[in-house]
């Protein structure tokens, strides 16, 4: 049986947490999939707090369409806050949403489906220190290594990659056609 190449876009800016990134971007790569480093700009090259790793974006968010994805991965660190207020970031991932693409957000990830208003009624986890904002968004925090809820995962952070990734690519391997 062949698997289905899927376009797997990766909502990225600098100082994100170095292996939030490349952990699930070689995994979603080894797994066949295009990885896709949407970013502010295009040709942007993005540091990871770490300083371990750089990667240059593909594709600046106001030319990327969201129903071309079949997942969307939000690594954390300090890159969710620096892309969490962009207007064409919060319609990206609202679209995706709607949708109901795969969206995997772990650490401080979340904070992008928070400013895009989409945590009402929804179960995730994230880095606990931002806890308190996730509740106070009407999401409901939980403190586990990785939550599954319809279509979102979310995790803590770097110890739970292995868990984030494995849910990750099971979405994947199940998004109906």
């Amino acid at each position: 049986m062949m698997t289905q190449t899927k376009k797997v876009a990766f909502l990225l800016a600098n100082d994100f947490e170095d292996s939030e990134m490349k952990n699930p971007y070689d995994e979603m790569v080894k797994n066949g999939h295009e990885a896709v480093i949407i970013s502010l700009k295009s040709n942007e090259e993005l540091k990871g707090k770490q300083g371990s790793i750089t990667y240059t974006s593909h594709l600046g968010i106001a030319e990327a369409n969201a129903s071309d994805y079949a997942a969307i991965i939000i690594p954390g660190g300090k890159s969710p806050s620096h892309l969490m207020n962009n207007a064409d970031v919060q319609a990206f991932v609202k679209e995706a949403d709607q949708a109901g693409t795969t969206i995997a957000a772990i650490c401080h990830g979340p904070q992008i489906l928070e400013a895009a208003g989409l945590l009402k009624g929804r179960t995730l986890t994230s880095y606990p220190g931002i806890s308190s904002e996730i509740k106070a968004a009407g999401g409901n925090f939980v403190d586990k290594e990785v939550v599954v809820d319809r279509n979102w995962v979310t995790s803590r952070t770097p110890e739970d990659e292995p868990a984030f990734i494995r849910e990750t690519i099971e979405k994947l391997g199940v998004n109906a056609w």
